[in-house]
């Protein structure tokens, strides 16, 4: 553990320079400020010695690009799954009516083998893989005919 004086100087030499290159990369000071000041508290709470000053540079790069790709990890999940949307807020009575008008929907509209991969996924929770084989598909085909299943509910109940 460093002694708070070395802890100190290493602060005073590297922060504005830490604190720019964390701007740049994350465009924003609240992340930058909280990445540098990360990096500090582990150097401070471990037997780290940095031995020149590129070692923070370095660890402020690192730490700026895990926290992009944790920024681009969630915005790819909420664009897949919109945790507060209407559907989610509704009453239990109204979603269950729209499970229903999708399975109509499925049965009646949805020719085959769309129908056939659509309710393997969901009604079996099969894995794209499995449903492939289970059919005699290349997983592609599948995958292709499920995400165009998926699409047809959406433009139809699409409000």
């Amino acid at each position: 553990m460093l002694d708070k004086r070395t802890l100190e100087q290493l602060f005073r030499r590297n922060y504005s320079e830490m604190i720019r290159l964390a701007r740049v990369l994350l465009a924003g000071d609240g992340e930058a400020e909280d990445v540098v000041q990360d990096i500090f508290l582990r150097v401070a709470n471990s037997d780290i010695s940095p031995k020149n000053d590129s070692y923070l540079l370095i660890a402020v790069r690192n730490a700026c690009l895990n926290r992009i790709r944790q920024m681009q990890l969630h915005e790819r999940v909420k664009n897949l799954l919109p945790i507060e949307d209407e559907t989610g807020q509704q009453p239990i009575d109204r979603q269950l009516e729209q499970l229903e008008d999708i399975s109509a929907f499925v049965e009646e509209q949805l020719e085959e083998p769309h129908r056939s991969i659509f309710r393997l996924r969901f009604d079996e929770d099969l894995t794209i893989a499995e449903i492939a084989r289970r059919l005699g598909l290349n997983p592609n085909t599948a995958y292709k005919y499920l995400m165009q299943s998926i699409q047809q509910i959406r433009n139809h109940f699409k409000h």
